[in-house]
């Protein structure tokens, strides 16, 4: 009985420093990511993710035949190899040197998590685009709009390189920012390596072209999956920031209600209409992508004209999302410590 009772309470005492670990990873991995952001010399997880995720393509390609149900078997494959690794190497890694070393698991969970949060990277990209709006020429805002954007640009105005910028940032609060925390929150780093595996998949193979229609359809319906509900709560989190840091946080909720299906995807137009209630703009419509023209419904209502000074804007509602939703999780993650002891 004793020693039935000394196993429980060692179960118990690891499960609470692991949560412990885990908040701190989550909070030294924000402030990390909000001081440093994304240094152009250091390699990031996600180009190893990229780069694994296109040797399987070319490796499953070769071995299974070229009709729809190979190439459907073929993405099923790619994703349950993909989804293994990045979640079971960093688990290994760290399942490993947690018990030994923590303090150098610690380090390590932090310094990933930082790696793979993208507030400041994502600011600092759709301020270039700003930048060259303001200060260069259309031709160049065109230029570091393309870089973070999937569509062409080569024929947008200045209103549409700015809508372009304001949607990647309302659209990426979600994917880049909050649901990777979210993750992270629930699972620590493994978990968020895995949804950055789904991510990372969707955005290399989740197209509806000829080349990755049956073989990216597993990776984009599990991308889906993997962002429902965070997209959903990303949206509710920015309505609170709305409100929080003098947008229009009744619009934002109005549209937020109203246009969040507004979408051929089932969550992108989640922080997106949150985005354009906030900002008193419209956003979305129709759109070329590898130059074919996608009609899309629009999100919000033209109460003004979109201007480039909705970048910085959108920028600002960005981090007082990011905090309001670190906070939150934090927050969480504190009363299940104090549920545990």
């Amino acid at each position: 009985m004793k020693k039935s009772r000394d196993v429980l309470e060692y179960k118990t005492s690891g499960r609470e420093k692991h949560l412990i670990y885990h908040t701190i990873a989550l909070a030294a991995g924000f402030i990390l990511d909000l001081i440093f952001g994304d240094p152009r010399w250091l390699y990031h997880p996600v180009c190893l993710i990229g780069n694994l995720i296109s040797f399987l393509e070319k490796r499953i390609r070769k071995i299974l035949p070229k009709t729809s149900s190979g190439e459907l078997t073929g993405g099923l494959i790619e994703v349950l190899l993909v989804c293994i690794l990045s979640f079971g190497i960093p688990g290994v890694i760290l399942y490993s040197l947690y018990p030994k070393v923590p303090g150098l698991a610690l380090l390590l969970e932090s310094f990933w998590c930082y790696q793979l949060l993208a507030t400041r990277s994502l600011k600092d990209e759709s301020m270039r685009v700003y930048d060259r709006l303001k200060y260069g020429t259309l031709e160049e805002a065109r230029k570091a709009v393309s870089m973070i954007v999937g569509r062409d640009t080569t024929a947008l105005t200045e209103e549409g390189v700015t809508k372009a910028a304001v949607e990647t940032v309302a659209e990426n609060a979600s994917d880049g920012v909050i649901a990777p925390m979210l993750y992270m929150a629930i699972g620590g780093a493994p978990l968020m390596f895995l949804y950055k595996g789904i991510n990372t998949m969707d955005s290399m193979l989740g197209y509806k072209n000829d080349r990755y229609l049956y073989f990216g359809r597993c990776a984009a319906k599990l991308d889906d999956a993997a962002n429902y509900l965070p997209s959903r709560i990303s949206g509710g989190l920015m309505v609170l920031a709305a409100y929080f840091s003098g947008f229009d946080g009744w619009n934002a909720w109005k549209i937020f209600r109203r246009d969040s299906r507004n979408h051929t995807s089932p969550n992108s137009a989640q922080t997106e209409s949150v985005m354009a209630g906030a900002l008193d703009v419209q956003l979305a419509g129709n759109a070329y992508y590898f130059g074919k023209l996608y009609e899309k419904p629009t999100i919000g209502d033209p109460i003004r004209l979109i201007e480039s000074e909705d970048i910085r804007r959108a920028n600002r509602l960005l981090y007082a999302t990011a905090i309001t939703g670190v906070v939150l999780f934090l927050f969480i993650r504190i009363v299940l410590i104090l549920c545990w002891s």
